[in-house]
């Protein structure tokens, strides 16, 4: 795919990007919160949900809005604001690497993980969309682009769902043109073959299948597993053990029947972690999560990382988000279209992008995130 340039409506310039004597300050910061509910019960292989928080930041200068948001519980929104107060607020937003270390020296003794980074991270992609506004740039040019797409992979087959839900989920998937799909297994390991089996069939012997245990099984489960699942052509195990268990990792990883790959990091708050990870040669596949892991900062940070290590980098959820980040990654293999998430931002924001022939690639006639919140439909879900 070609890349498409920016319109001739963007050659007026902002002062931003006119004259580096200008100094721009951030007049304004706002947080929102919002609560969907899912359109089906979901699970996973160890956890239940009926609804999905998204946590808002706004950030105003020089009349520009910049937006950034994370998934997660509504706490965030607490910390989120504290760290607005303190070390943003009034502050020049170009001066983004040092507000970054501030906020991390903000939260030290409140702990760098958990809902102090996901606050981090909401404000920090708000930064990143906010000066790429202001420079009248599609946030992929200022990160410094890489490619022009990336393959997205679809996700959900929760294992809440009866076979005809997972049916017309992944086969859905795969008559729109992704070319690979995943399902969740791990809440009644005896019935995995069998539901595995059938996602198989569904979807064709053309389209890849990814399996995620959200860390259900024992290392010898998923050993075992693992060469059942292969026989339905599964490609990638994510999380078969806990992330935490990055000997078990190893372990499964060195027993898995090959090409299958073994995934894990969706959880990796800081550098430290995702460090830790490829080191143990626990990984096939680096997952990082912009959401979680304190912002696009961290995630191109963990990317940097899988450079070091000759590793993939996938992307974790929040498409909308991750689309422009892949596309600057030098590692980024893929990015999760998570269907929770893709429905939400479909309904929230027009600018949403869609896959088409399973690539997702980030509109380079819209500035920033390219992303324009639809008020009156988000305020509806808003607490």
């Amino acid at each position: 795919m070609a890349a498409r340039g920016i319109p001739s409506r963007n050659t007026t310039r902002h002062p931003a990007a006119e004259s580096p004597l200008h100094v721009t300050t951030i007049s304004k910061t706002n947080v929102r919160v919002y609560q969907v509910p899912t359109d089906a019960p979901e699970a996973d292989g160890t956890l239940a949900w009926d609804k999905t928080t998204m946590v808002m930041v706004e950030l105003f200068a020089d009349g520009t809005r910049g937006m950034g948001y994370t998934y997660a519980d509504a706490a965030t929104a607490k910390a989120a604001e504290h760290l607005l107060q303190h070390s943003i607020a009034g502050k020049d937003p170009f001066t983004h690497a040092a507000l970054w270390t501030q906020m991390q020296i903000a939260v030290r003794n409140l702990g760098n993980r958990g809902i102090a980074a996901m606050a981090i991270s909401a404000i920090d992609v708000a930064l990143w969309d906010l000066r790429a506004r202001l420079l009248q740039l599609p946030l992929v040019r200022l990160l410094g682009q890489a490619r022009d797409s990336i393959a997205a992979y679809g996700s959900g087959g929760f294992t809440s769902y009866n076979d005809q839900q997972l049916r017309d989920q992944l086969g859905g998937w795969a008559e729109r043109g992704f070319q690979s799909v995943k399902m969740k297994i791990g809440s009644h390991p005896d019935d995995d073959p069998r539901r595995v089996e059938l996602a198989r069939k569904t979807i064709g012997p053309d389209v890849a299948l990814y399996v995620d245990a959200n860390g259900a099984y024992s290392a010898k489960q998923a050993m075992y597993l693992a060469k059942v699942f292969h026989e339905s052509g599964v490609v990638w195990f994510e999380e078969p053990v806990s992330s935490d268990d990055l000997a078990g990792l190893h372990r499964v990883r060195d027993n898995v029947p090959p090409p299958m790959d073994v995934a894990a990091g969706e959880y990796g708050y800081t550098v430290p972690y995702f460090e830790r990870m490829l080191a143990a040669q626990a990984v096939d596949v680096q997952q990082a999560d912009a959401t979680r892991a304190q912002g696009i900062t961290g995630f191109l940070r963990a990317d940097a990382l899988c450079e070091a290590h000759q590793l993939a980098l996938s992307a974790h959820c929040a498409p909308s988000i991750h689309v422009h980040a892949c596309c600057a990654a030098t590692r980024a293999r893929n990015l999760e279209f998570f269907h929770d998430h893709a429905r939400i931002e479909r309904m929230f924001f027009d600018g949403f992008c869609e896959p088409q022939n399973g690539q997702m690639a980030p509109d380079l006639t819209r500035p920033g995130l390219g992303l324009e919140l639809k008020e009156k439909d988000a305020e509806a879900f808003r607490i």
